[in-house]
Formats: C-alpha cells, sequence, structure tokens
C-alpha cells in the first residue's frame, strides 16, 4: 500500500529539511565551541587584550568603531565588486577563446598557469607605481587573482559537453552556435559555477592585499592602523567584517547558481531521494 500523493510530499520536504539542517549544524556547532573556549581561555589566564581579545570585547569594540568601519568596508566591497566582475568578464573570455580556437589554447593556456607563479605581492606594488593609488590598482590585484579559476573551469566545462546530444544535434542539422547555446554552455555551467566559487571567495582577500601595498582607504588600511596602534581587539574586528562579506558574496553566487540551474539541483535532489 503506498502513501498518497501529499504525504509523500510533506514526507520528502521534512527529509530535505533535515538534510539542510545536518549540513548546517555540524559547522555551526563547532564554531559556538571554539568561541566558548576561546571566551573562557581569556578570562581564566587573563591574557592581555592587546595580546588576544575575547569575542565579546572584539563584538563591543568593532560595534563602538562601526562609525570607523563602514567607510573603509564600503571601499573593500567596491574594489571587491569591480574586481571580481573584471576577472569574470575576462575569464569567461578566455575560457570561450580556449575552447574555440587550438591555437589560443596551446598559446594561452601555458600563460594562465605560468601567471598563476608569479607572486600577487610582487605585482601589485607595480601596479601601484603605474594606475596610483586609487581603486584601479587594488581591481586589478583582485582581477589578477580571481581570473584563473573561472578561465580554467569554462574552459574544462565546455569541452566536458555530452558527445552523444551534441552527435545527435548535428544529425538533425545544428549549427555551432546551437550546439553551443542549446548542449555546451549549459552543461559547462555547473562547472563554471564552481569556478566562480572558489573566485568569490578569494575576491576580498584580494582587495585587502591591494589595500596592504597602497592605499588610504579599506579594510586593509584599518587593519594596519589598528595593528600600529596595537588595537587588537580592532583588527579582529575588521577580520570579522571580511569573513561576513566573503560569506555574503559566496551566498549571493550560491543563490545565482541555483536560479540559473534550476535543473541540475532538481535533478540532484530526485537522485538523493531514490537513494533514500
Amino acid at each position: 500500500m503506498t502513501a498518497p500523493v501529499g504525504d509523500e510530499a510533506l514526507l520528502r520536504r521534512r527529509r530535505e529539511g533535515w538534510g539542510a539542517a545536518s549540513r548546517w549544524a555540524p559547522p555551526a556547532a563547532l564554531i559556538v565551541a571554539v568561541l566558548v573556549l576561546w571566551q573562557l581561555a581569556t578570562r581564566v589566564w587573563e591574557i592581555d587584550d592587546w595580546l588576544l581579545p575575547a569575542p565579546t570585547d572584539i563584538v563591543r569594540a568593532g560595534y563602538e568603531a562601526r562609525s570607523l568601519l563602514a567607510p573603509h568596508t564600503w571601499q573593500t566591497a567596491q574594489e571587491t565588486l569591480w574586481g571580481f566582475l573584471l576577472a569574470l568578464v575576462v575569464g569567461m573570455a578566455l575560457g570561450f577563446a580556449i575552447d574555440r580556437w587550438p591555437l589560443a589554447r596551446n598559446a594561452l593556456y601555458p600563460i594562465l598557469i605560468t601567471s598563476q607563479t608569479i607572486p600577487i605581492v610582487a605585482i601589485a606594488p607595480l601596479l601601484v607605481i603605474w594606475f596610483g593609488y586609487g581603486i584601479w590598482p587594488k581591481i586589478l590585484v583582485v582581477g589578477l587573482i580571481c581570473f584563473f579559476p573561472i578561465a580554467v573551469s569554462t574552459a574544462d566545462g565546455l569541452r566536458g559537453a555530452d558527445p552523444e546530444m551534441i552527435a545527435l544535434l548535428r544529425t538533425m542539422g545544428a549549427r555551432p552556435r546551437d550546439l553551443l547555446t542549446k548542449v555546451r554552455f549549459p552543461g559547462a555551467l555547473p562547472i563554471i559555477f564552481s569556478g566562480v566559487r572558489i573566485a568569490i571567495t578569494y575576491s576580498v582577500v584580494g582587495a585587502i592585499l591591494g589595500e596592504w601595498v597602497g592605499a588610504s582607504r579599506g579594510l586593509g588600511v584599518f587593519m594596519l592602523r589598528a595593528t600600529n596602534s596595537f588595537r587588537t581587539d580592532w583588527v579582529f574586528a575588521s577580520i570579522a567584517v571580511t569573513s561576513l562579506i566573503s560569506v555574503s558574496l559566496f551566498g549571493l553566487v550560491a543563490v545565482a547558481e541555483r536560479l540559473a540551474l534550476p535543473w541540475y539541483y532538481t535533478a540532484a535532489r530526485e537522485e538523493r531521494w531514490e537513494e533514500i
């Protein structure tokens, strides 16, 4: 005897809810445990605030310095977003070029790999010399850090298209443009989004690094000034804001991926349900 369709759908939603909770509960519990142990350690051993402030002191210091943190946070957010958009455009363009033309693949792929062996801290000062202390050097640093995973994932995703589907469409008279728009690019989107998630994670780090080399505003500048003033609580507060920006951007990419690939996640849910 089978369950009614409505009961089966309700049971499925409950199982999916428990599955999501089981994925988020362990890291959340671990973070809470680390914060509690951190708080207790600073109180029991009476650690000086300039050496290691307690989490509650960091939260209080960040709230008190919110008027100072706000403009620096906005500056870093701008650098991160513009740099990531630059990396997205350039990375996808390079990925399409590598996939489309064998000569471009042979010429560009080794250069892309070699570019990742050059320390970005060696390039950032040159960008400051060439473009000054404005926002452009930081945007370029973010772009240089983020474009590689996007370019590689785009090229690999396009090359990994289903050959049987391509052969079927060719027998039906499909043109190369039709193959790209109907099979190759949609099929490559999950891999492309994997590269985008990696890139967005590194984007804020790139902005901070660019600010350390030369800037007058930004979370990197705030960190340096707080360190020189022995305001360790402000340093930790700026680190927390940096992490919050990174997690928020990662979440936005995840939402965009689910909106762009509803068929992909529907199939994944169906597969998990069948396994259960």
